[in-house]
């Protein structure tokens, strides 16, 4: 095949299944690209759009386009081609979770230290959360900056209660109370983050890609499918890492390295991850669909006097 005829933007893997979208996040979440210079980024993002317009550089294997196509992915935003910010991409979600998500867990007996590290999670979250946003519906510094206080209201809220509630309770329910927290803020920063798409709806469009209209019932399906995806990325690590820790520290050398508690929760939280961020990812196509009989009366009404009966699926980006 000439690379100039290569379609660069063909889904190496089948998306519409699980284990197809599976390799492609295994590929795009590899943290190894999160220390790559935007030198090289950038140098990435120029192969993919000289092979998009047919003019493939001389010498280049298929090998080289479909890995500037990993970095492309993976440093990129879909709607808008900018360079996102190195702390919100999914390839930086094994490293920053593993270190926050590994204190969360170690520091859960004080409520000083449950605040700081709610505080902090959330801050991260919040990043990821409007870096990862789908781009098409803007989002203002007020927005912004009310999601943020209203996500780490709620998980300093959930954290504290449930630590204050659990002080007399088994003491692997205390353990627990991070994920609790983690799991109701999800459900309040990531519609809050993207509380624009709710309002006003998101971009659908046709299977190839011509827009279509803004449906926030789309924007509802994507966002609810995004929260699930994040709640099940943190609950492995988050639900069965307490359970492990409960039992390794009724251990006579375990009560001897005290201060190692931490750095191992860290280890073991991104050994979760490496699989966890991926797989849950994977769990609902990032190209979304919707049944056109779904959609709003007007959006649906209006598709439907124009193009008849030949539409009957729209198309977004839910974000991830």
């Amino acid at each position: 095949m000439a690379l100039s005829s290569f379609d660069i933007d063909a889904p190496r893997w089948d998306q519409s299944t699980f284990m197809g979208r599976l390799k492609h996040f295994f590929n795009i979440t590899d943290s190894r690209t999160a220390v790559l210079p935007d030198s090289r980024l950038d140098e990435a993002k120029a192969l993919v759009e000289s092979c998009r317009a047919g003019s493939v550089p001389p010498g280049t294997t298929e090998e080289q386009l479909h890995y500037a196509k990993k970095l492309y992915d993976s440093a990129f935003h879909p709607d808008t081609g900018d360079r996102m910010n190195i702390i919100g991409r999914m390839s930086f979600q094994v490293p920053g979770g593993m270190a926050i998500t590994g204190f969360m867990l170690q520091f859960y007996r004080t409520v000083p230290a449950v605040v700081f590290w709610q505080w902090v999670n959330q801050s991260f979250n919040a990043l990821v959360n409007y870096t990862n946003r789908n781009a098409a519906s803007p989002i203002t510094p007020n927005q912004i900056g009310v999601a943020y206080l209203t996500a780490t209201s709620t998980a300093l809220a959930t954290a504290v209660g449930l630590n204050l509630y659990t002080k007399k309770a088994p003491p692997l329910i205390a353990r627990w109370v991070p994920f609790a927290a983690v799991a109701s803020a999800n459900c309040v920063n990531i519609p809050m983050m993207r509380q624009q798409e709710i309002l006003n709806g998101i971009a659908v469009t046709d299977e190839n890609g011509n827009k279509l209209g803004n449906s926030t019932k789309a924007a509802v399906k994507g966002i609810t499918q995004v929260v699930i995806s994040r709640i099940t990325m943190a609950a492995p690590g988050m639900i069965i890492l307490p359970i492990i820790m409960q039992r390794l520290e009724k251990y006579k050398f375990m009560q001897k390295i005290t201060y190692l508690h931490g750095p191992l929760q860290v280890m073991m939280v991104g050994a979760f991850l490496i699989f966890m961020v991926p797989a849950a990812c994977s769990l609902f196509p990032q190209r979304c669909s919707m049944a056109v009989s779904k959609l709003e009366p007007e959006l649906r009404d209006s598709i439907r006097s124009q193009y008849g009966d030949a539409v009957q699926y729209v198309y977004f980006n839910k974000g991830l």
